[in-house]
This record gives C-alpha cells, sequence and structure tokens, in this order.
C-alpha cells in the first residue's frame, strides 16, 4: 500500500490527525483498511477503538451507525482531537520555554558564582603571590617541579634578577652547584646581563681596565657581544704597560670579535696576547677556538693542546668543542666529528651521537 493510498483511507475515516493511521501495519492502520474493505473487525480490534477514544469508527464498526451519521461525529471527534493536540503542543511549548528560562538562570546563577568566587580568588594576597611565581618562573623557563627545599632560594633569586638587582656571591654558587639544574640559559644571561652594566658603570667611574675585561666577558655571555666591542672603542690597548692586563684586554676582545664574526681579528689578537703571556692558557683556548670554527682542525687542536698543557682543565676544552660542534652546519659538523674521533674516539665518544 502506498503512502498516499493510506493518507486517502485515513482521510475517509477522518483519523488522518493520528500519526499511526498513516504508519503501515500499526493496529489502527490494519483496522482501516480492514473498515475500507468493508471486513467485519475482532473484539479485540473493537476494543482497541474503544480504548483508543474512537468512539464513532467504534460505532460504524459495530453497525450502529449509517455512513452519513459517522461522518458527522467523526468529523467532530476529529475536530476536538486536533484542538486538544494544539493545546497540549502550547502546553508542551510553553513547558519547554519555561524549562529553557530555568536552565539560563541557573547558568546566569552558576557564572555570577564563579566569577565572584575567582574575583575574590584574585584579591587574596596568598593568589596574587602564586600567579606571580609562575609568571616569573616561565618567564625564565622554569615551568617544572621544584623541589621545595629549592623554592624559597630559587624564587629570591628569580625576583632579584628580575628587579635588576645583583646576586651574592652564596646565590651564584648555590646556582653552579645545587640548584645547577634551575640555571636555565635565560636565567644565565640575565644574570650575565646585569653583571655586565655593574662592571660597566665601575669601568665608567673607576677607569679600572679589569672592570673593562670583566664587562666584556658578561656582555659577551649575557649575548651582547656588540656592547662589548663598543667599550674598546674609548681605549688603546697598545699604551698599556701592564703585560697581564694587555693580554687579558686583546684576549677578551679577540673573544668579542670571535662573536661577531672578524675571525681573522680574533685570531690575531689572541696571537698577541700569546706572545705577551706564553704560558696563559686563554689566549690559547681563544684560538683553538676560532680555528675550529673556520674548519681548520688540526690547526685548532694544535692550540686546544697548548691550552691544556698551560692549565686549561680538560673538562673546559671539551664542552667547548661540544659546543662548536653543536653550533656547526651540516658539513662542518661532519667533517669535525670524523676529525674528533680520530683524535680520540674514547674522549670524544659523544660526537657519535649525532
Amino acid at each position: 500500500m502506498t503512502a498516499q493510498t493510506q493518507l486517502d483511507i485515513a482521510n475517509r475515516f477522518y483519523v488522518s490527525d493520528i500519526a499511526s493511521a498513516l504508519t503501515p501495519a500499526t493496529r489502527l492502520s490494519t483496522i482501516i483498511a480492514r473498515l475500507d474493505k468493508k471486513q467485519s473487525l475482532t473484539k479485540s480490534a473493537l476494543n482497541y477503538l474503544d480504548s483508543q477514544n474512537l468512539l464513532s469508527l467504534h460505532q460504524l464498526a459495530s453497525g450502529l451507525l449509517s455512513h452519513e451519521e459517522f461522518q458527522a461525529k467523526a468529523t467532530n471527534e476529529q475536530t476536538e482531537r486536533k484542538q486538544a493536540a494544539k493545546l497540549q503542543r502550547l502546553a508542551d511549548e510553553e513547558k519547554q520555554r519555561l524549562l529553557e528560562i530555568e536552565r539560563k538562570e541557573k547558568i546566569k546563577t552558576t557564572q555570577e558564582v564563579a566569577k565572584a568566587a575567582r574575583i575574590a580568588r584574585e584579591k587574596d594576597p596568598k593568589y596574587i603571590a602564586k600567579v606571580k611565581n609562575q609568571n616569573l618562573r616561565s618567564k625564565y623557563d622554569l615551568d617544572w617541579f621544584i623541589e621545595p627545599e629549592d623554592f624559597p632560594i630559587l624564587m629570591n633569586i628569580l625576583k632579584r634578577v628580575d628587579n635588576g638587582q645583583r646576586l651574592s656571591e652564596k646565590d651564584i654558587v648555590w646556582l653552579t652547584t645545587e640548584g645547577d639544574e634551575y640555571y636555565t640559559d635565560k636565567l644565565r644571561t640575565r644574570f650575565h646581563s646585569i653583571e655586565a652594566k655593574f662592571c660597566t658603570n665601575q669601568y665608567k667611574k673607576t677607569q679600572d681596565l679589569w672592570m673593562l675585561v670583566n664587562a666584556s666577558s658578561h656582555y659577551r655571555k649575557s649575548n651582547n657581544s656588540k656592547l662589548a666591542d663598543q667599550l674598546f672603542d674609548a681605549i688603546n690597548i697598545n699604551e698599556q704597560k701592564s703585560p697581564k692586563l694587555k693580554a687579558a684586554l686583546l684576549t677578551t676582545l679577540g673573544g668579542v670579535k670571535r662573536d661577531i664574526g672578524m675571525k681573522s681579528e680574533a685570531i690575531a689578537l689572541g696571537e698577541q696576547a700569546h706572545q705577551l703571556v706564553n704560558k696563559d692558557y686563554r689566549p690559547c683556548t681563544l684560538i683553538g677556538a676560532v680555528h675550529m670554527e673556520t674548519g681548520n682542525l688540526m690547526l685548532g687542536q694544535e692550540w686546544y693542546t697548548k691550552a691544556e698543557e698551560r692549565g686549561a682543565s680538560t673538562k673546559a676544552i671539551d664542552s667547548d668543542l661540544r659546543s662548536i660542534f653543536m653550533r656547526a652546519d651540516k658539513a662542518s659538523r661532519s667533517k669535525m666529528k670524523a676529525h674528533l674521533l680520530r683524535v680520540d674516539s674514547t674522549r670524544y665518544s659523544w660526537a657519535k651521537k649525532f
């Protein structure tokens, strides 16, 4: 049976407003299909019509109404059903509207309570201090678990450096020993930046060239080698009488030139310093580093050997070589790797990982 036929039958018996009359294989659709074929109904079917309040249809099937009488009565029943359905629909819609208003009110109340709690929390000194500590730690890449016993020491250090204050000798020792895991690159850079500024001011006040050496060293470690280079514009190193001070100035300036890419100048300054203080390892490490960076690996190794013979620690040299290795491009790194492993495959075994 097609849907149109089903609808036609439902219309003829004035039950098209009832969904089950339009749905195939339902009890009501089966009953009206039998009536349409003028077939009799079972007692059970008649009871069903009675239970659904389809009185006119029950009376028609029972032979108590003529077709004309059925039409009049069934029309009224259908009209009443439609009105009742409409009223029910409106009531359901009103119920849903009130439930939606209630839901929104609950959400609004919950949000207002949460907002009030948040405002109260944000005004709480402990909360404010906690947020400040979290932001400060994040600023210096310390977003991980801090041991409880280390927390007050570390936070005091972070607050001091963030305010541009110098650290005490005790703080520096702690950072480089017990607290070395917290000595991040950003914290290290900030520390050296503060020290560079202090040493620069001391140099300007006293004209003590050792302060210039210290300032330059800190500028280099805070990635501000260009500022260090500018400090040397106002002095003439060749006028210095003390070989030790002159060599320190030459070596320091050589390191600055190395940082800003002036490799030849760096080697020349290192060689001048080496001639003045032949037993000092510092000019040797400078020259060795620059040769390594420029691909003169054998020559660089020779200068590092001289540095080690003059007191440079194996650990410091290896750290320097590793740093140069990691900054090198792929081709230079491959070349340096082969060189180091030829020199000492055990000492430089770390290079095998790259």
